[in-house]
């Protein structure tokens, strides 16, 4: 039966941010920065871009808060079997890099449209690599299992502890930045956004949290509008590859549906988003991340100080060229 009242409490998120901030060699607190981006026609005048730069995690990209946090609770039993999860790439690198910190066996099951960066990164930390179609992964999310992976199942984001995790950079945004108007941050699954919106939002209420959405991945706008979770049917890949899935899972609609909204950008947008922020923050954002950008650079999360998270830099150099060299 789906917890209707699930909710992610700050105490966790905080108790969380005390493990991690007490490990040697695992997560790190991230820089926050204004950048002068040029805003969109049609966005606030007074639009203030700040970044939350996950990209300089030791793997590139926000899930090593998550995997850390979830592999540290798990017991000597758990652990004897190696541990697993399903990936397009970050999560896989999280839960890769929490393996080798702890010394145990771990494989991933990784989707076909996975990028060459997140693949050879994650074979250098070890983690052996089960290629499967876009939809079998996604099968694996919705099940939280499947039958050719063995071990301990460390799912990518529904899962309490790995989303208490990634809230502890919703504690540090508001350390640094108390009076954000809004943060945005894309949704792949909503593990990164739910806990952003429990750390913020016990801290302050009246910041907005907006997710970003590919127009080729948008379940979740769709959901809002149904009221309810439901499929993006006219689900396709992209460079994109950490953002988007298929549906809203049913667990994970109490902890996202009361966000203040999704903001669907095009690819074209995305596009522009990664080559201002290389060209003028001197920032390499993958596809996810440049959703968050191109979200907030547009105007629709307001105006004021807006946080957008720039959740991974692990994008192939070629296709990051082409990306940049687009309007040039």
């Amino acid at each position: 039966m789906i917890d209707q009242q699930r909710h992610i409490s700050i105490n966790a998120i905080r108790d969380a941010a005390a493990a991690l901030g007490a490990m040697r060699g695992g997560a790190v607190r991230t820089p926050l920065v204004r950048v002068e981006l040029p805003a969109c026609a049609g966005a606030p005048r007074d639009l203030d871009l700040y970044l939350k730069l996950e990209i300089f995690q030791p793997i590139g990209a926000f899930k090593i808060r998550g995997a850390l946090n979830v592999v540290r609770q798990l017991t000597g039993d758990q652990l004897a079997g190696g541990i697993w999860t399903v990936s397009a790439g970050n999560a896989a690198l999280g839960v890769a890099f929490a393996a080798r910190r702890a010394g145990v066996r771990c494989s991933v099951m990784v989707a076909d449209t996975a990028p060459q960066a997140k693949l050879a990164a994650i074979e250098r930390l070890g983690a052996a690599i089960v290629t499967a179609s876009y939809d079998e992964c996604w099968r694996t999310v919705e099940q939280h299992g499947s039958d050719r992976m063995s071990g301990y199942f460390i799912h990518p984001f529904d899962d309490d502890r790995f989303i208490a995790g990634n809230g502890t950079a919703g504690l540090e945004i508001m350390e640094d930045l108390p009076d954000a108007d809004a943060i945005v941050a894309s949704v792949g699954g909503g593990g990164l956004l739910s806990g952003v919106a429990a750390a913020v939002r016990g801290l302050n209420a009246k910041t907005r949290i907006f997710a970003a959405e590919p127009e080729t991945a948008a379940p979740l706008r769709a959901s809002f509008d149904a009221g309810r979770p439901v499929p993006f049917n006219g689900w396709r890949a992209s460079f994109v590859d950490g953002a988007g899935g298929k549906s809203v899972l049913d667990t994970m609609w109490p902890l996202v549906r009361h966000l203040d909204g999704s903001i669907v950008v095009s690819l074209d947008e995305v596009a522009d988003a990664i080559r201002v922020t290389a060209e003028r923050a001197h920032v390499i954002a993958e596809g996810a991340a440049g959703c968050a950008i191109a979200a907030v650079r547009g105007g629709r999360a307001g105006g004021g100080k807006v946080v957008a998270i720039v959740s991974g830099g692990n994008i192939d150099l070629d296709r990051f060229a082409s990306l940049v060299g687009i309007r040039q």
